[in-house]
Order: structure tokens, then C-alpha cells, then sequence
């Protein structure tokens, strides 16, 4: 499976023109089975509580219905990050797979909320990680700040999932989260991990780049650097079983003696 990364700096307040932007992207990318943009790529991450609330959108909405049309058009599928109005009035921080057909198989909305922005714009996401099928490969999504807990991966991976697709907003100083924990995570679970970042700035936050493709053996088989840029990789099945050969994190378990880890 190919896989393409968007890393591109933020459009705010411009649902128009970040869908301008995908079309673009979209049409000159070449033999790509999987493209994959940042954190709230619709609408911009630093916008503000009220902002949020104006350009919020269904899961079904207009924008999502125009990406389903790209997909198809393209013959592609496509995870985009958006601000989404639930049908119980809440506002989610949500990614959304599109696939190739214009079918919704995932809308998944981000469990862990990330400091005093996060927390002022959206509710937080239910207890809900899907592990869905894409032209043959298992996918988990997470959101940014999701992937900096072990366990959100692990119960990705525990479920299946060979890939998990994060769209990110990660910012300086913590550049360390795209350089070191992404290939952790990819590493610790026999999975790959494909992380998409902003660059650029939004207001004072400074977006850091690198976003990634991790391999199953925690290297990176494609890394950006901190421009605007389509980054490209084939995953390979081979790489799975590799790693599950010389790695046996999941097989030497003991969940047995981490119930506490669960508690408050």
C-alpha cells in the first residue's frame, strides 16, 4: 500500500480553500492508495472556542461530501482532520477515512485532549478505537496528543491493527514526539505508524514538520523536514512479519499485573 503524508503549514478559518488545496494535492499525486493531512486540516487548529463553533460540520456534511467525491474521483482514499458537531450538539476534534468508493469507514474522534486549547474548543472523544480494513491492510486512527499515550496504541494493536494513521498539529519544543515516540510506538506494536504533521506557524504556535512513516522495526522509511511537502512510502507485508520474528513485546505480555495501570 502507498501512502501519502500532506505536510503543509494551516489554512485558517478557509474550509474553501484547505479543499482547493486538497484537490490540488490530490490530482497530482501518483499511484497513491492512502493520502493522509494534519489535525484539523479543514478548518486550521488554532483558531479559537467561537471560530470552532462557526465552521464545525457532520460527519456527513458539505466538506465531507466533497472529499468523498475527490476520493472517488481520484480513486483514493483520504483521512482529513476536522472540527465535527456531533448529533448530540457537542464539538469533536475528528478524523474521518474516506475510501476510494466515497464510503465513510472511520470517524474517529480524539480521546485525549491536549492542554488548554484542546480543552476550550472540543469534548472529548468516547471509548471508541476502531480497527478498520482498507485494500487489505487493518487501520487504526489516533489524533496527536492520542499517540503520546502507550496505551492507545497498544489496544490498536492488540485489535489487529497493522497501520495506524495519526494526522497531528505537533509543535516546537516537542519535536522529540515526531523523531522519537512515532518509531517507538511503531516498534513496541509490530505496526507501522504514519504521522502528518503541519509546518509553518499559526498565530504563536510554531509547527516542527517531520512528519513520518515508522516501520514495524522503528525505522523511518520516509521523513520530512519542515517544509511544505508530499511525503511518500510503500508499506510492505514483509516488514510485519519481520518484525514479529526478532520482536516479542506483544507475545510476552502479562496482562495480569496491569489491571492498577487502569486505575485512577
Amino acid at each position: 500500500m502507498r501512502i501519502a503524508l500532506y505536510q503543509c503549514p494551516p489554512l485558517p478559518l478557509d474550509v474553501a480553500g484547505n479543499l482547493q488545496r486538497l484537490r490540488e494535492t490530490a490530482q497530482q499525486a501518483d499511484n497513491i492508495d492512502l493520502l493522509v493531512l494534519p489535525e484539523m486540516f479543514l478548518t486550521g487548529y488554532n483558531i479559537g472556542a467561537q471560530a470552532v463553533a462557526e465552521l464545525a460540520q457532520a460527519h456527513d456534511g458539505d466538506a465531507a461530501q466533497q472529499i468523498a467525491k475527490l476520493a472517488k474521483a481520484t480513486g483514493m482514499a483520504i483521512v482529513y482532520g476536522y472540527p465535527e458537531r456531533g448529533a448530540d450538539g457537542h464539538i469533536y476534534n475528528s478524523a474521518q477515512l474516506i475510501d476510494a468508493h466515497g464510503k465513510s469507514l472511520c470517524n474517529y474522534r480524539k480521546t485525549h485532549l491536549f492542554g488548554e486549547l484542546d480543552h476550550s474548543m472540543f469534548s472529548q472523544g468516547p471509548n471508541s478505537f476502531p480497527v478498520i480494513e482498507l485494500n487489505g491492510w487493518k487501520l487504526g486512527l489516533l489524533i496527536c496528543y492520542d499517540l503520546e499515550f502507550p496505551e492507545n496504541t497498544r489496544r490498536l494493536a492488540l485489535a489487529g491493527a497493522e497501520v495506524i494513521v495519526v494526522p497531528t498539529a505537533n509543535m516546537v519544543p516537542f519535536e522529540f514526539i515526531a523523531d522519537v515516540t512515532v518509531r517507538c510506538r511503531a516498534f513496541e506494536n509490530h505496526c507501522y505508524v504514519a504521522y502528518a504533521n503541519y509546518c509553518g506557524h499559526e498565530g504563536e504556535i510554531h509547527y516542527c514538520g517531520q512528519s513520518s512513516i515508522a516501520a514495524p522495526n522503528g525505522k523511518q522509511i520516509a521523513l520530512a523536514e519542515q517544509d511544505e511537502t508530499l511525503l511518500v512510502a510503500t508499506l510492505q507485508r514483509q516488514q510485519l512479519t519481520d518484525a514479529k520474528s526478532g520482536n516479542f513485546y506483544l507475545a510476552d505480555r502479562r496482562p495480569e499485573l496491569y489491571g492498577e495501570l487502569s486505575k485512577g
